[in-house]
């Protein structure tokens, strides 16, 4: 099977496009996405049909395969947008950074990774992350710099920011899912009903439990009297909407110039 699946991956110049242009991005909305692959074709093989998206992302990861790379789609815990982005199977995240951060800088991205984990709502406070300079190892670092490298970090989109705390940004949770899961076994919090890594959602204020707000919305999608699926008592979080790509479309479409007002994680 395995041999087959190889043998099918036929890299073209839309595929390589695409692939170059997906790396310069970091991480994608799946509408995105879906442009880029037809800016590709329209480059390179105008009279080519487009070949579906996901078939398309599979004959790239075919070939990727082997250099232990891969094309992964995950979505927003804020609102679960589809995303994709390329991810490195090989190195750790953390050495993968270590090409464009400082040993102090990654430092400072393991303590604020830490409180980001060990909090309850999957923020760490600009405030606390500085307080911790002057335990990094390696150069010393003063606040001033370390705000500029926290910023360094939104801009990688390792971390994003909201109101002056930060949060695992998408593409840094596609990518460090399995390294989270083996360097905070005992911290880390999963989602009771897809069983993924969990920063950002709600819990049962009874039994504990946690569920991403995506779902949140889809596993309560037509309960009036939502409860909870492990201990049966009274959901009290507000149920958030289900992303709709029609409705996201429209808007687009009659919206083209107003920007959104809340922040996305891409």
């Amino acid at each position: 099977m395995q041999g087959s699946a190889r043998r099918m991956g036929v890299m073209t110049d839309v595929h390589r496009r695409f692939l170059q242009l997906l790396m310069t991005h970091g991480v994608l909305e799946e509408r995105d996405v879906a442009r880029l692959q037809k800016h590709c074709y329209k480059v390179h093989d105008n009279s080519a049909p487009v070949e579906e998206l996901e078939a398309f992302i599979n004959n790239i990861n075919s070939v990727l395969e082997s250099l232990y790379i891969e094309i992964k789609k995950g979505v927003t815990e804020d609102d679960g947008r589809p995303i994709y982005a390329l991810v490195n199977l090989a190195t750790t995240p953390i050495s993968k950074m270590a090409s464009d951060f400082a040993e102090n800088e990654l430092d400072l991205f393991r303590k604020a990774l830490e409180l980001i984990i060990d909090s309850e709502t999957g923020f760490a406070s600009s405030t606390n992350i500085l307080n911790l300079v002057d335990q990094l190892k390696g150069k010393k670092m003063r606040k001033k710099e370390a705000e500029h490298v926290l910023q360094k970090f939104t801009q990688s989109k390792w971390l994003i920011e909201k109101e002056g705390e930060f949060t695992l940004h998408s593409r840094a949770i596609l990518e460090m899912e399995q390294y989270i899961r083996e360097t905070y076994p005992d911290t880390m919090k999963i989602c009771d009903i897809c069983h993924g890594l969990l920063i950002q959602g709600q819990s049962c204020e009874t039994c504990g439990i946690r569920m991403h707000l995506p779902c949140v919305a889809k596993y309560f999608q037509s309960n009036s009297e939502p409860r909870c699926p492990h201990c049966n008592d009274y959901w009290p979080h507000e149920i958030p909407e289900i992303f709709d790509p029609e409705k996201d479309r429209e808007a687009t479409v009659s919206k083209p110039n107003k920007k959104s007002s809340r922040s996305r994680q891409h």
